[in-house]
């Protein structure tokens, strides 16, 4: 095989559709574009939603209420079982959890939960703690440690 036997795969090149090229080959005459008007002119281009100068539906419908969504806390969820893989008496905080690979992606914030079993005794800093993690982390005569929030102090 030689550079000039390559050749694209069946399928994969398309030819150019040739517009204008009388009326028996479909495209004739107004090329496909339709009669007259701002579309059937060359350039022109209609914003998607634009209905004409009439009220768009995106501004006819009434915009009310409350939305919770700006407003939650996102947590990066982690679970006991896997504390399992630090070694006893460690101190698992989110730089460490981090490293490990277990609190991954754009999320700052981490919570523990009690999902699994716990074998060894661990201090563990995180921003929050479910109930069951919290008591079976202490039931080993580990420590659990609250992130403190940082708390902006205006200035004026």
């Amino acid at each position: 095989m030689r550079l000039h036997d390559l050749k694209p795969r069946p399928g994969s090149k398309h030819r150019r559709k040739r517009l204008g090229q009388g009326e028996s080959s479909g495209r004739g005459k107004t090329a496909g574009r339709g009669g007259k008007g701002q579309t059937a002119r060359s350039g022109s281009s209609i914003r998607p939603g634009f209905e004409g100068g009439q009220m768009p539906l995106i501004r006819r419908i009434p915009k009310r209420g409350f939305n919770n969504a700006r407003h939650t806390i996102e947590y990066v969820p982690v679970n006991l079982t896997s504390l399992n893989q630090f070694e006893d008496g460690a101190t698992v905080d989110e730089l460490a959890l981090r490293k490990v690979g277990l609190a991954n992606g754009p999320v700052r914030r981490i919570k523990i939960l009690g999902m699994g079993d716990l074998t060894k005794k661990l201090k563990v800093t995180a921003h929050a703690f479910s109930a069951s993690a919290k008591a079976k982390i202490e039931s080993l005569g580990g420590t659990c440690e609250l992130i403190a929030k940082r708390v902006e102090v205006k200035q004026g």
